[in-house]
């Protein structure tokens, strides 16, 4: 058999199996992309819009008892408050989780009218901040507002917080009712922190009205 004859009985072979390799990438891909797609969860229904969590967020004072709250979902929802902003990055705000049975009791007797409103709530959170750190500066008060800086970045913290909770499919009231020092003898909280508020955590009873909000030209002015 001549070179020339050789050289086109193995082109001609290569030819093949260079059409059979391609023959069967395509269709593993055309395999892969039908998994994958089936594989695909659309969150566009389950997961809201920023829009739809500002506006459907509550001061839930009723709770389904039958709906309860892990420590995992707790968790998740508490690692959302670590992306507020705070003074220098002090992060001052610090959460005291009821979850327990013996715990959630204790913090529903230290929270005045608002004990019947949420004794169904499966979580009860305490928000403290620590004092001089926000707006403070070697120990000294930066301004006139002093430890307000501390109250004002708690209250950022606590926003991340009840919006998270609501993205969640949770509901929210912030308490500011409360007998601090029961609450720092329940958590043995230090004297070096300032107790907020208490923050119910769960799912609400029924559909709650929305409040009127003043008009916006009540509180805005543009120069």
């Amino acid at each position: 058999m001549t070179t020339t004859r050789l050289y086109k009985l193995n082109f001609g072979k290569a030819k093949t199996y260079l059409w059979a390799a391609a023959f069967v990438a395509c269709n593993l891909l055309s395999m892969t992309a039908c998994t994958q797609k089936s594989e695909t969860v659309d969150t566009s229904a389950s997961s809201p819009s920023f829009d739809e969590v500002l506006t459907s967020r509550r001061s839930v004072r009723s709770y389904d008892a039958a709906k309860k709250i892990s420590e995992q979902e707790v968790r998740e929802l508490l690692i959302a408050t670590q992306e507020a902003p705070s003074w220098a990055n002090q992060q001052p705000t610090k959460y005291y989780v009821a979850i327990s049975e013996e715990k959630l009791a204790a913090v529903q007797d230290l929270v005045g009218g608002n004990k019947e409103r949420i004794k169904d709530a499966p979580v009860l959170i305490v928000s403290t901040f620590e004092r001089s750190k926000s707006g403070f500066f070697q120990g000294n008060a930066t301004n006139e507002v002093g430890e307000g800086w501390g109250a004002y970045d708690n209250g950022l913290s606590n926003c991340y917080l009840i919006l998270k909770a609501r993205a969640m499919g949770f509901d929210t009231l912030i308490m500011g009712m409360r007998d601090a020092d029961g609450l720092r003898q329940v958590f043995d909280i230090p004297e070096s922190e300032t107790i907020m508020a208490v923050i119910s955590l769960g799912y609400r009873a029924g559909e709650p009205t929305r409040p009127e909000r003043r008009p916006l030209d009540d509180i805005v002015k543009f120069y």
